[in-house]
């Protein structure tokens, strides 16, 4: 049942919602909500149970993640696992999943806001999996935590690393240390709202929420899952009910986001080349950007390294996050 729904899902085969045991479920049954949702219950709560979503697919290019859920899916099924927790499981963006391209008209992961006024597919899908999220963590009066699994588009000095939304919700310590475990190279503290899927889950419901970048993104079939064994080991962990594991910090580098550059105008540019690694420094002085409308950013005060750097970008939208590292938490 649990491979059945990833292809279909994949698949476009007409979804309707039902429960149901199967005897695919080992320790529990499955809900299915809508295309690309999956529920997961499990028949008793295990010592350590929280409340889990894992999302993957919310810009369809980024296929890993799809593979290690499953991957996941397919060791529950088999009965390597057994279920101890309520989990939501979410392919995002499933007609760009389909084209294999990163969004169709507009980027599903800006548009994670209540009273949001967009018309279209995207909208319209972040509108579902809104309600999706928001009715799954009342339903389950336990510890929150979403983890929204993703590849970058580019290479980076640190190939995994975790997003931290902003939000007045504090981060558990043991958060880190289990993502230390599944081989998180870094860690970025956002400094505003962002509107991105595990920032929702953060910012209304006060979930441990993470976007996890999980290397650089490739064609289905052409992912390395070996190099991901330790984030699958943490997701079964969840699935399961268990205590997460825990790794060393010292491992970890920290930074924290000073600003973004914004694209103001169609006279846009960066400065440095396209292919430049996620958390490339550049020293005080140095042009990085230059906005017919906003002028040219210049690197003040201290370095800077840059993230997430894409000068394609919508008109209005962010262009690059510009960070600085910072002291792990205590």
């Amino acid at each position: 049942m649990l491979d059945d729904w990833l292809a279909s899902s994949l698949d476009a085969d007409p979804v309707e919602p039902h429960e149901g045991r199967s005897g695919k479920v080992p320790g529990g049954r499955y809900r299915l909500h809508a295309p690309g949702v999956l529920e997961l219950l499990p028949d008793e709560l295990a010592p350590e149970a929280q409340a889990c979503i894992v999302s993957a697919g919310i810009h369809g290019n980024e296929t890993a993640p799809i593979e290690l859920v499953g991957a996941w899916l397919a060791r529950l099924e088999a009965g390597q696992l057994r279920l101890g927790a309520p989990v939501l499981v979410i392919l995002g963006n499933l007609e760009a999943i389909r084209q294999g391209v990163r969004f169709c008209t507009t980027n599903l992961n800006r548009l994670f806001q209540r009273g949001l006024d967009l018309e279209g597919d995207e909208p319209d899908r972040a509108r579902e999996l809104m309600a999706v999220v928001d009715a799954f963590f009342a339903r389950h009066t336990l510890p929150r935590v979403h983890y929204d699994m993703h590849t970058a588009i580019r290479d980076s000095r640190y190939p995994r690393f975790a997003v931290e939304p902003f939000a007045d919700a504090e981060t558990d310590p043991a958060q880190w240390h289990g993502l230390a475990a599944a081989g998180m190279q870094a860690a970025l503290h956002q400094h505003r709202h962002s509107w991105t899927f595990s920032h929702y889950s953060k910012h209304y419901h006060a979930a441990q929420a993470f976007t996890l970048e999980l290397g650089k993104v490739r064609p289905f079939g052409e992912n390395d899952l070996d190099a991901l064994a330790g984030m699958l080991t943490l997701i079964e962990a969840l699935l399961e009910g268990r205590q997460m594991p825990s790794g060393n910090l010292e491992e970890v580098r920290f930074f924290r986001v000073v600003s973004e550059l914004m694209r103001q105008s169609q006279d846009f540019e960066l400065c440095f080349s396209e292919e430049t690694p996620n958390f490339t420094e550049f020293a005080v002085g140095t042009q990085l950007a230059h906005d017919g409308q906003a002028g040219d950013t210049v690197v003040e005060e201290a370095p800077v390294a840059v993230v997430f750097p894409n000068a394609q970008v919508e008109l209005g939208a962010r262009a690059a996050l510009l960070v600085r590292a910072c002291p792990p938490p205590t």
